[in-house]
């Protein structure tokens, strides 16, 4: 599995192509834009109007094509609802402006700083797993912790770009091995949820889509599964192995302040044993 091999980054299919600056990807005027993403937020005129420092008849004729905003106004209502640094460059180009965040390949040498800190931050974790995923759940990288507790899933899902989703929920996944699947799951399509309220990404829509499709597991609450030493905090995954039962909960790392769309796209998801059993048996397996 080339693409999951120690902390090595590489570049994969999920990631993105080597271009300087990113450009729309649908032909929308620049009031449909940012009336869809003023709705999307449940948000009246009169909130991001104020915000922007502009009257509810300015931005409505905005949302008309009755009047164009300027570069510093269309960021101004960008920040103002949130959206994503891809997105907002598409809103600049509708608007008629150049796209103002780029885009760069991981492997670019001006990320290499950023490369060096997820490979540092992947490899100080073991010998708990850790993985580096982009904005659509695809594995960029792991360390050496993460293969042996992908032992049993089918080939065909460790192929080529790795999806998170589908290593985790698909039939011939993790799934059968996770003890409290149901409990799992939601929390993994709620998180789901919410990365498409915030982005509207396309590719995110569909994955929700196949991943609703499979069949959902009945919800069996035993004794074991059942208990509770969280206090409702956090939903551990509970791991079935051959050295028995293990509870692992993690934590999500994204870097501060990003200017570049791949940095803000790319998320480290740490793994940390629930208990000393898991500890133990993690420590065990470090050659």
């Amino acid at each position: 599995m080339p693409t999951m091999a120690g902390s090595a980054i590489e570049e994969g299919p999920g990631m993105s192509t080597a271009r300087a600056r990113t450009t729309p990807h649908k032909a929308a005027s620049f009031g449909d834009l940012l009336r869809d993403w003023r709705q999307r937020r449940r948000l009246s005129q009169l909130a991001p109007a104020s915000d922007a420092g502009i009257s509810t008849r300015h931005l409505s004729f905005m949302e008309t094509g009755r009047a164009m905003p300027s570069r510093t106004m269309v960021l101004r209502l960008a920040e103002q609802l949130e959206v994503p640094l891809r997105e907002r460059n598409e809103l600049l180009v509708a608007a008629g402006h150049a796209p103002e965040f780029v885009e760069r390949r991981l492997d670019d040498p001006a990320l290499g700083p950023a490369r060096r800190a997820v490979e540092l931050v992947l490899k100080a974790h073991e010998p708990f797993p850790a993985i580096a995923l982009d904005r659509h759940w695809t594995i960029i990288a792991t360390n050496d912790a993460v293969a042996p507790i992908l032992e049993g899933v089918a080939p065909h899902l460790l192929a080529g770009a790795i999806n998170v989703m589908r290593l985790s929920l698909h039939p011939e996944g993790l799934a059968p091995r996770i003890l409290n699947l149901a409990e799992v799951r939601a929390h993994l399509l709620d998180r789901l949820r919410r990365q498409i309220d915030m982005s509207a990404d396309p590719v995110l829509i569909e994955l929700m889509a196949e991943v609703k499709s499979w069949p959902a597991p009945i919800h069996i609450a035993t004794a074991a599964i059942a208990q509770d030493p969280y206090g409702g905090l956090v939903v551990p995954v509970k791991l079935a192995s051959p050295a028995g039962p293990l509870t692992l909960f993690s934590t999500t790392t994204v870097f501060g302040s990003p200017l570049d769309i791949t940095l803000a796209e790319l998320a480290i998801e740490t793994f940390f044993p629930g208990d000393e059993a898991t500890a133990r048996a993690f420590r065990d397996q470090r050659p």
